[in-house]
C-alpha cells in the first residue's frame, strides 16, 4: 500500500554512512526501511547480520526498528547492543557477518546515524551500495515492507570481553614501564572500551598504565562538552587534567571511540599523522620481522605530513598516497594488501584488524611505544613533527570551480600540480629551499573549499597559507 509523502532519504544519506536529525530525517520507520533495503542489498536472507549501538538516547530504539526491518528480510540479527563502531568491525570480522553500527560519530546530541559494513568489516560508501539501501529503503517507505515467508531471527551476544583480548594480542602491553594516562571519554563509548582494554573491566590481567578517567558516564546528551577531540575547545578539560595529574599523557576518543586522539605530558597535542609516523614504523617492523624479502605497503591520505611518507620509505616499505575518506582507504588496504593506513583525521586502519580502522589499537601502539623507551612523550612526538602544519582552514566561497582554477593560474611557473582529491600544489623549490605543498578540497555538503598546508619552516608555511587563502577568499 503507497503512502503518502515519505521522507526524503536523499538529504541525510552521505558518501560513507547515514548521519541525520533525530525524528525530523531519522524515524523508526525510516530505520526500519533501512533495515529491510540493507539486508537485501548484502543478499543476507538467511544469513546473519550485526547490529550494534552507541549510548545516544534514540540508538536502542533505533537498533530495534532496524532489526525488525531486517528479520522481515529474512536476515538473522546478532545484537550486540552498546558498543564501539570498532567492536562492530570486530563482529563483522571475527563472525564474518554485515554490520549496522548506530551513531552519529561526533556529532551533537540530536544527531544519529548508521555505519554500514559488508561482512568481514569491509567498508560500504555511497557507490559500492549505500545509493542502492537508499534506493530500496526509498521504495519501501512509500510502498511498505514485504515480509518473507521465512523471517529471521534474533540473538543477542556480548562481544566487549573478546573484543578486548584480541586487541591485547595484537599489541603486548605488558613489559612497558609504568605511566600514568589521563583518558577523556567525553561521555562517548570509550567509557565502556577502555576499561575492558587498558584496566580490568573484561576480566583481562591487569597492565602497567594507571587510568585516569574523565567522563566516562555513558551519557548520549554529551553534558559535558562534545565529543569531538579535532575540535581543540573540546580537548581543554584533558590538557588541564594531564597537568593536574602529572601524567605522562592524555588520550581523548570520540563518542562512538573510533577515533583517539593523543596530547603530550605537557598538553600539548599530538599531530594525528606523527601518531600514523609512530604507528606505521612499529606495524612496518613487526612484519619485517617475519617477511625478511617481499614489499610491504603502507598506505596514508594526501593531506597527512609529509614525515609519514618519509618514515615508511625509511623503514623500507612503500608508501601508497590516497584520497580522503575511510570508505575509500578501506578499499585501498583490500587492493594493495597494506598492512598500515593512517589519515590525518585520526583514524587509523590495520590489515590484522580486517583492513578496519580502529582508534583503540592506535592508542596501544603509541603506548607501547612510549612505554618502550625513557623520554618524554615531548619529544617523541617533537621526532614525528619536524614540520610547519596549517591544520584545516575552512573558507566560504561561491564558486569552488572558479577559486581552484585561480589558484592553478596564480601558482603556474613555480609549482607542480595533482588533482588526486581536489587540487595539490607543490612548490618545485631550488636545492637547499624550504619545501612547502598545500591541498585544497571542495566539502562535499558545503560550499566549503579545505585547505591544509605544510612547510618546511615557519615563514614559509605562513607565506604560502596567507597567499593561497588571499587567492580563495578574493
Amino acid at each position: 500500500m503507497s503512502k503518502a509523502n515519505p521522507i526524503d532519504l536523499t538529504p541525510f544519506i552521505k558518501a560513507y554512512d547515514v548521519r541525520g536529525l533525530v525524528g525530523t530525517q531519522l524515524t523508526e520507520e525510516v530505520v526500519e526501511a533501512l533495515g529491510a533495503a540493507f539486508v537485501d542489498e548484502v543478499d543476507a536472507a538467511g544469513h546473519e547480520i550485526i547490529v550494534g549501538h552507541d549510548m545516544r538516547d534514540s540508538s536502542p530504539r533505533f537498533a530495534a526498528a532496524f532489526s525488525a526491518g531486517a528479520r522481515a528480510r529474512g536476515g538473522n540479527v546478532v545484537l550486540i547492543g552498546l558498543c564501539s563502531t570498532d567492536e562492530t568491525y570486530f563482529a563483522s570480522g571475527s563472525l564474518h557477518a554485515p554490520a549496522a553500527m548506530f551513531t552519529a560519530s561526533h556529532n551533537p546530541a540530536t544527531y544519529n546515524g548508521i555505519k554500514f559494513s559488508r561482512a568481514g568489516a569491509q567498508g560500504i560508501s555511497f557507490a559500492t551500495g549505500l545509493k542502492a539501501i537508499r534506493d530500496r529503503a526509498q521504495t519501501y517507505l512509500a510502498e511498505g515492507i514485504v515480509a518473507l515467508d521465512a523471517v529471521g531471527s534474533q540473538r543477542e551476544v556480548d562481544v566487549l570481553g573478546d573484543y578486548a583480548g584480541y586487541l591485547r594480542e595484537l599489541v603486548d602491553l605488558k613489559s612497558i614501564r609504568p605511566i600514568r594516562v589521563v583518558v577523556d571519554a567525553g561521555n562517548g563509548m570509550g567509557g565502556m572500551t577502555v576499561p575492558a582494554v587498558l584496566s580490568t573491566a573484561a576480566g583481562l590481567p591487569e597492565l602497567p598504565i594507571e587510568i585516569i578517567p574523565m567522563y566516562f558516564e555513558l551519557d548520549g546528551t554529551f553534558p559535558n562538552h562534545e565529543a569531538n577531540p579535532l575540535d581543540p575547545a573540546n580537548i581543554v578539560d584533558l590538557q588541564k587534567a594531564v597537568l593536574e595529574h602529572g601524567a605522562d599523557l592524555g588520550l581523548a576518543f570520540d563518542g562512538d571511540a573510533d577515533r583517539c586522539f593523543v596530547v603530550d605530558e605537557r598538553g600539548n597535542p599530538m599531530s594525528p599523522s606523527a601518531v600514523a609516523a609512530v604507528v606505521a614504523l612499529r606495524e612496518i617492523q613487526r612484519v619485517r620481522a617475519s617477511q625478511p624479502e617481499g614489499d610491504i605497503f603502507v598506505i596514508h591520505n594526501l593531506i597527512t605530513s609529509r614525515i609519514v611518507a618519509e618514515t615508511i620509505e625509511a623503514a623500507g616499505a612503500i608508501p601508497v598516497r590516497t584520497n580522503v575518506g575511510h570508505s575509500l582507504i578501506k578499499d585501498q588496504m583490500a587492493a594493495t594488501g597494506a598492512i598500515f593506513g593512517g589519515e590525518h583525521s585520526a583514524h587509523y586502519y590495520f590489515r590484522d584488524f580486517w583492513g578496519a580502522d580502529n582508534g583503540m589499537l592506535a592508542a596501544m601502539h603509541l603506548l607501547a611505544e612510549f612505554g618502550s623507551q625513557p623520554e618524554p612523550l615531548s619529544v617523541l612526538s617533537a621526532r614525528y613533527s619536524p614540520y610547519a602544519a596549517s591544520g584545516e582552514i575552512n573558507s566560504v566561497v561561491d564558486d569552488v570551480p572558479a577559486a581552484t582554477a585561480r589558484i592553478r593560474a596564480a601558482f603556474e611557473g613555480e609549482a607542480e600540480f595533482d588533482e588526486l582529491d581536489g587540487l595539490t600544489v607543490t612548490g618545485t623549490t631550488a636545492e637547499g629551499e624550504p619545501f612547502w605543498w598545500f591541498n585544497v578540497r571542495p566539502s562535499n555538503t558545503e560550499p566549503l573549499l579545505r585547505l591544509n598546508a605544510e612547510a618546511e619552516s615557519q615563514s614559509t608555511l605562513d607565506a604560502v597559507r596567507d597567499r593561497a587563502l588571499a587567492i580563495i577568499r578574493a
